[in-house]
């Protein structure tokens, strides 16, 4: 290029501009200058034309002259250094050659060169583009007349790119006599040819120029010119520096723009009075809008950029605005408080503050708004409470600005920090609680707003709406929910209206329906998060429970008894009543969930209120078209209920159980794309229905076990059919296969043994000789039958993969066999444990000599285990279970198999000595006191500290035949005290004559064989105990039944005696060595005291002492009393565990019925099950509860644990609680004696009252 000629210059530039045309499209768009050179640099990579260019051809071409030699050069030496092994790769060869090359002489002369001549190219084709002008002209022309023609709804920052025109490019001299030109001064024509040229130069250069503080102060003034085309295109401009020039650049011209209309306001002449009104065809309101628009429309952009610059830019911006905004009429004879202030135009424009929503949004700007407004602008906020809706549009629309306002501000600290404000027309200061009740206030009170302002959006814009938006808002962010919310004054002004229509005042609310359904559904949020809920039930002050201020729950509840039984005369007859009903029944429900809640609900006895109006309406849609939706509103408000132990209890008390159930399963069954297993989320509801036998038989009759069984058999056997299979199934590597989880924790959380025992109770076994391969189970006995007890070829040949689903029935069998009354079910009808031995006798290798060994695989394996743990009794120390997993190794599965009795020993772990224990003073003085008893009232406190004593101090004491000698004379002297009898019992003389005629059933004899077995491993039973245990049971039963009464039931639980075994009297047995004299005497004296109903399950069983209702439920009062008081304890102590239950979709409840039923047995370890049944006779019933929460707290990181593995329930039931001691858990229990021993034991004390 070194002779480069006119010639070469015109060719470059023609091929330069056919470049720049054919890219045009891609770099109009372009939001900046910036933005489009990244375009051109990767043009590359984006354009398939680009080596097509005759730019590009001549670039390449020119490139190739100049370097090729070079190139060529290098790649002959590094050819050569290849071949001798000193570089390796292509990737290295052409790495090495570009570097070679552009650090040559020749590369440095060719980008040299290349520069200077385009240049050269590129200044003749700037010269060349004011021959463009005429064009530019032109547009400027046309947008000239549309702005003449058009009001302030043009969008005027919607301009043109900056590649949609052209540019006249200027030196700063030039600028600098563009600046002056357009000095107000000058003449009209001067400054608009100058306004002409400046429109024609790109923003960057103008906003980068030495001149730009000077033009932009003319600017700014000229903004006020009367001649509306010159004020058009200064803002035509402003418009195009917004949408093209970065934000360190646009901050200037918005500032610029805020001071002039700040300046305008304040300016007397543009006095506006809201009086007269606002018409927007006036030519100077038109002006002014667009002004206002152009900048609300950056306000709702600058956030977007503001955060990758300097906070002072952003700062900058914020104090201008706000500057503006609080702007006041100067005193002087037109000084009025109804001044038009910029706020009014900002918020005709942007009516809910979307610009404030933006800006408070991120930290970064929120601070600086937040900061600004409490140091130099806090006149802001206090302004916005002097309007009342009370007048023209334009006070409305500044109110419904003002409000949305508000409510972004409050929603952070920093803005709730402002309050207290100071108001002129207001001696006292407003705090935020103020603030709270008036806007609560306009809930109910806000008179109609003007019928012709905002028609198209009217019912976004009225009032409550607003508020309840807000308060909506402020109901999910806690802390401001906190705050603003929950307080006894806001609370009170939600509930004014229904404190109203309760006590008969009279009322002038619009609409009372909707503002009925608003509070309804502020007050369901409220109740929906626990420090909302205490405040309902309790209130937050002392004062709150006082006859003459009522807590909120009272008030709600009498509320929805009067919506329920038609009893509010102004709602009579209304279309929205339902509507209504069922708000508040929802903000109730919200309560009544939880066992708080409940607890506080249930002496209004809502739940027989809602149903009464159920029962009212089934009746009434017999005759008359009833919506369904009214119906089934009542029966889901019912159903609950059944999310807590209690609630469930009251529930059946209702009569709606089977109802209720049909009801949810058919809500399922509409759902189709909801499994079975999800619905309801955790499936609290359907467990805690399932731990009843009530519950279980409504879970049958409803077809709700019928379609959970199916859909484990398609995930299990079948597949999906809705799924076109192209490809065979992976095989599952887990036990139990991912798609079958749910389906098998939803089979735990059903199969309780009181669903077991009416569901199975005198089944048999199907044991079909053949079984159809498209037969489909439909029932439990189904599931054991085709995946439990695989006994003959047909039942193998049946199942698709076999192996895969007899481990998922052998999983299951284990899980259901912890809970020890459904094993000796199973074991007894089904004899189980014989037909996994002879698949295990099945599962060997023939041997020429002597028995063969044992096949090694799945399901010898999970059968291994099965029958060790239905075998064995014993705590966590006591029995070793064989694990379900292969070792490593030449011995990959160390643990014998068998198939027949007995087991081997190395599952028995030995039982350590029993320590000699010395004298011990306490213990002395524990058993000094029960020997000679002073019958004052202070003694059995005094036994009980010394008791704790013992067991904080030497634990291990209290064992053996101290441990019987103790509870024996403690029980003896306090069943002698009318005080403390509970129970009113008849004398039973236990003979053998009384039982001869008298026999255990099968089940009984075989609790009595696994009792005896446990006694004799832990040394405490001889020979001849099985006949001692028998006869204690029977006399036990005998005794007992003198104390039952008779009940017609469907329930097979109620249909002769305990359905399950007794463990307590077994554990009391073992405790007295075997002495069944001692035994009986102990458990008639025990009968008497209130603890017998909840460690002596059968004590309770159809019993005279509990009122027919609670007899004919079935459900006992360990689960609706201390099971329910768990749970409530549970969420109030370890709110993780809760929190953890609840996602599983399993409830404590549940397990914790299973631990007290069978007496922690198989769980704790002896020694530790004589404490926890001592500690509770001592310290009290209460303790039960206490000892399970000390339980979960032990548990606490395995259940989260497994919780987040997915598998909590198998985990609780098939682990044992190792590790746990009650005697290092007895401090923590005597904390929470004096904090719920009041509310427990009173409660405890009722169940023979208890009324649903």
């Amino acid at each position: 290029m070194s002779h480069f000629t006119s010639e070469d210059e015109a060719l470059l530039q023609s091929m330069l501009r056919q470049l720049l045309q054919s890219v045009k499209e891609k770099i109009t768009g372009a939001p900046s200058v910036e933005c489009a050179e990244e375009i051109l640099l990767h043009l590359e990579e984006t354009d398939e034309n680009f080596h097509n260019y005759e730019f590009v051809k001549y670039l390449r071409q020119y490139i190739n002259n100049t370097l090729g030699s070079v190139i060529e050069e290098e790649t002959e030496k590094c050819t050569s250094a290849q071949n001798q092994g000193e570089v390796s790769g292509y990737d290295t060869l052409v790495q090495h050659v570009t570097k070679k090359t552009r650090e040559s002489k020749e590369y440095r002369e060719m980008m040299l060169a290349l520069k200077n001549v385009m240049m050269v190219v590129v200044e003749s084709l700037i010269n060349k583009f004011e021959e463009d002008r005429m064009c530019n002209k032109e547009l400027d022309s046309k947008t000239k007349k549309e702005c003449q023609s058009g009001y302030y709804t043009d969008n005027c920052s919607d301009s043109d790119s900056s590649f949609n025109q052209s540019y006249t490019f200027m030196n700063q001299e030039q600028l600098q006599l563009l600046a002056e030109r357009l000095d107000p001064i000058q003449p009209k024509e001067v400054r608009q040819e100058a306004l002409q040229t400046l429109c024609s130069a790109p923003p960057s250069d103008i906003l980068n120029s030495e001149s730009w503080p000077n033009l932009r102060k003319h600017l700014t003034m000229s903004l006020s010119d009367p001649d509306a085309t010159f004020s058009e295109k200064i803002l035509r401009f402003y418009a195009k520096t917004f949408s093209s020039s970065p934000f360190n650049m646009t901050r200037e011209v918005y500032t610029s723009l805020a001071k002039h209309l700040e300046l305008y306001f304040l300016s007397g002449e543009y006095y506006l009075p809201i009086s007269a009104g606002l018409d927007v065809s006036n030519t100077d309101i038109n002006r002014l809008l667009k002004k206002v628009r152009l900048l609300n429309e950056y306000q709702k952009e600058a956030p977007s950029f503001w955060i990758r610059h300097p906070e002072k830019y952003m700062e900058e911006i914020v104090e201008c605005t706000l500057s503006l905004l609080s702007v006041k009429c100067e005193p002087g004879p037109l000084a009025s408080p109804e001044f038009l202030s910029p706020v009014y135009f900002l918020a005709l424009l942007d009516i809910k503050a979307v610009w404030f929503k933006k800006w408070m949004h991120a930290y970064y700007s929120r601070t600086v708004v937040l900061r600004l407004l409490e140091k130099k602008y806090k006149s802001l906020v206090s302004d916005k409470q002097k309007f009342v809706y009370t007048g023209p549009e334009l006070q409305y629309i500044y109110f419904v600005h003002s409000l949305c306002l508000l409510g972004r501000l409050l929603i952070y600290k920093q803005g709730r920090n402002l309050f207290p404000v100071q108001l002129k027309n207001r001696k006292d200061r407003i705090s935020l609680t103020d603030l709270l009740v008036l806007f609560t206030q306009l809930i109910y009170y806000s008179p109609s707003y003007p019928k012709t302002a905002l028609t198209v959006h009217t019912d976004n814009y009225s009032p409550a709406s607003l508020v309840i938006e807000i308060l909506q808002v402020f109901c999910d962010q806690t802390g401001c929910a906190s705050e603003c919310l929950y307080t006894d004054a806001v609370i009170d002004a939600l509930l004014h209206p229904i404190q109203n229509l309760l006590s008969g005042t009279e009322m002038c609310i619009n609409c009372l329906e909707t503002t009925l359904i608003h509070v309804a559904d502020i007050l369901a949020r409220i109740a929906a998060v626990e420090d909302g809920l205490s405040l309902l039930l309790y209130g937050g002050n002392e004062n709150s429970a006082k006859e003459d201020n009522p807590t909120a729950v009272h008030v709600i509840v009498e509320f929805t008894k009067k919506l329920l039984h038609d009893d509010v005369s102004l709602l009579s007859g209304s279309e929205r009543l339902p509507v209504v009903k069922g708000a508040f029944i929802f903000v109730c429900r919200q309560m009544y969930r939880t066992c708080e809640g409940l607890q506080v609900l249930f002496p209004y006895g809502l739940h027989e209120s809602i149903a009464e109006a159920w029962k009212k309406t089934s009746l009434l849609s017999e005759r008359i078209p009833t919506p369904v939706t009214v119906l089934m509103l009542n029966l889901d408000a019912l159903l609950n209920f059944s999310a807590t132990p209690k609630g469930l209890f009251l529930l059946h008390s209702t009569g709606a159980m089977n109802d209720c159930v049909t009801f949810m399963f058919s809500s399922i069954s509409k759902r189709k794309q909801v499994n079975i297993t999800e619905y309801f989320g955790n499936g609290v509801i359907v467990t805690q229905m399932a731990t009843t036998p009530t519950g279980a038989v409504a879970l049958q009759s409803s077809g709700f076990i019928k379609a959970l069984v199916t859909e484990l058999w398609a995930l299990l056997e079948c597949g999906k059919d809705d799924v076109r299979i192209t490809q065979p199934r992976s095989t599952p590597v887990d036990p139990i296969d991912q798609s079958c989880q749910k389906s098998f924790l939803s089979l735990i959380n059903l199969l309780t043994y009181p669903a077991v025992f009416e569901l199975l109770s005198k089944q048999d076994m199907p044991n079909k000789p053949v079984y159809s391969l498209r037969e489909i189970p439909t029932d439990i006995i189904d599931i054991i039958d085709r995946l439990i007890i695989l006994n003959s070829e047909a039942k193998i040949h049946s199942l698709f993969s076999y192996e895969q689903s007899h481990i998922f029935g052998l999983r299951l069998l284990n899980v259901l066999c912890c809970e020890l009354n459904t094993l000796l079910l199973l074991e007894t009808q089904y004899k189980v444990s014989q037909v996994l031995l002879t698949a295990q006798e099945e599962n060997v290798i023939e041997a020429s000599k002597g028995p063969g060994d044992f096949i090694i695989d799945g399901l010898s394996i999970e059968r291994n285990h099965v029958l060790v743990r239905i075998n064995l009794i014993g705590g966590p120390q006591e029995r070793i279970l064989p694990l379900r997993v292969l070792d490593k190794g030449s011995d990959p599965y160390p643990w014998p198999m068998f198939s027949s009795f007995p087991l081997p020993k190395c599952y028995l772990s030995k039982i350590p000595r029993k320590a000699d224990f010395r004298q011990d003073n306490d213990l002395d003085n524990l058993l000094s006191l029960l020997k000679n008893p002073d019958k004052q009232s202070g003694w059995a406190e005094n036994c009980r500290k010394q008791f704790c004593k013992v067991m904080k101090a030497k634990p291990d004491i209290i064992s053996g035949m101290i441990l019987a000698e103790l509870i024996e004379k403690f029980v003896s002297h306090l069943s002698e005290s009318p005080l403390d009898c509970y129970f009113s019992t008849e004398d039973y003389k236990a003979t053998d004559a009384n039982v001869k005629n008298e026999s255990l059933s099968s089940v009984q004899q075989l609790g009595v064989e696994m009792t005896v077995r446990y006694g004799k491993y832990l040394n405490l039973l001889k020979e001849h105990a099985e006949n001692e245990l028998s006869l204690v049971l029977m006399n036990c039963e005998k005794f007992l039944k003198q104390q039952q009464t008779t009940v017609v039931s469907s329930l097979c639980c109620l249909q002769g005696a305990y359905a399950g075994y007794d463990w307590f009297a077994s554990s009391v047995f073992l405790i007295m060595s075997g002495d069944r004299e001692k035994t009986l005497t102990f458990l008639q004296q025990f009968s008497r005291l209130l603890i017998s109903a909840f460690l002596w399950l059968p004590r309770l069983h159809i019993s005279m002492h509990l009122p027919i209702t609670t007899v004919e439920s079935g459900i006992h009062p360990v689960y609706f009393c201390s099971a329910h008081y768990i749970e409530m304890l549970l969420k109030a102590e370890l709110p993780l565990v809760f929190s953890a239950f609840h996602m599983s979709g399993f409830t404590p409840s549940q397990i914790c019925l299973q631990w007290i039923t069978q007496c922690f047995w198989n769980y704790m370890d002896w020694s530790e099950i004589c404490h926890y049944i001592a500690t509770c006779i001592f310290l009290g019933p209460d303790y039960q509860i206490y000892m399970c929460i000390a339980v979960f707290r032990h548990l606490q990181q395995d259940i989260l644990k497994h919780t987040e593995a997915q598998d909590l329930q198998v985990f609780l039931k098939e682990e044992a609680l190792h590790g746990f001691r009650v005697s290092d858990y007895l401090e923590y229990m005597e904390s929470l004696e004096p904090v719920y021993r009041p509310v427990l034991l009173k409660d405890m004390r009722n169940i023979r009252v208890q009324t649903a």
